[in-house]
């Protein structure tokens, strides 16, 4: 796996380098120090899979890095790694389609886990983000998570269809990438997003993903699953789990 790390500390660089060696896998690490450097080792090495951010980027502001990043390349997953970690920039992060945010704050022990959630395709949020949770998410809210039927077993009333949408949306890839990856219209997307959204009781993306915190449920597809058949549905219909934080 080739994993590209952007940050303009290179104390930081070298530090995320070793913790992925130590996390048992082949990994390939290509440091950069900017958004600048990032889109040259992006070009010059189009076998990059993830990417590691910081947030504080001397020709990127805010959001901006994540956005130029996943303009250049929608198909490869960006999780933040900042020190900036108030409860706005992290939903903000999500907003604009990060994987996973993991303080830099944490421990050895919640980054490695951290990592290894993001790595293998799940979403990873800060827990005590979780804890506080939005006035969307309160039992007394018009917008609250809608209850779930009986019988909705692990779909929770989702068409198997749908819960394919709903996995590739946790890792915050773009309608078109969706569109692509499930050999569908970009409207057939967003119609199915649109139904999936009112089954959570959201209103967008990021709702969404703590959505499924709340639940307890985490969703993932495998590489393969990369331009599905129409008739593969079945094959992940049923993917769920804890979504615990480490």
């Amino acid at each position: 796996m080739e994993i590209l790390i952007v940050d303009d500390h290179p104390l930081i660089r070298d530090a995320l380098a070793r913790v992925l060696v130590q996390l048992g896998r082949r990994m390939g690490v290509f440091p950069a120090g900017s958004v600048r450097d990032a889109l040259a080792e992006l070009e010059a090495h189009p076998g990059i899979e993830f990417i590691l951010l910081d947030l504080i980027l001397p020709d990127a502001p805010g959001m901006s890095a994540i956005e130029r990043l996943r303009q250049a390349r929608p198909d490869v997953p960006v999780a933040v790694l900042s020190a900036a970690d108030d409860r706005s920039t992290v939903l903000g992060a999500f907003d604009h389609g990060a994987r996973g945010f993991i303080s830099k704050r944490s421990s050895y022990a919640v980054l490695v886990n951290a990592l290894r959630l993001v790595l293998a395709g799940h979403t990873y949020v800060p827990p005590e983000i979780l804890r506080a949770e939005p006035a969307w998410m309160r039992r007394d809210s018009a917008t609250a998570l809608a209850p779930l039927p009986q019988g909705a077993g692990e779909n929770f009333g989702l068409t198997p269809r749908q819960m394919e949408v709903l996995a590739l949306l946790a890792q915050g890839k773009p309608n078109k990438v969706i569109s692509r990856e499930l050999r569908m219209s970009e409207g057939t997307v967003k119609t199915h997003a649109a139904a999936i959204f009112r089954r959570l009781g959201v209103s967008n993306r990021t709702q969404a993903v703590f959505a499924l915190n709340r639940l307890g449920i985490k969703l993932t597809l495998p590489p393969s699953s990369n331009a599905a058949p129409q008739g593969a549905a079945s094959r992940h219909s049923g993917l769920r789990g804890s979504l615990a934080a480490a």
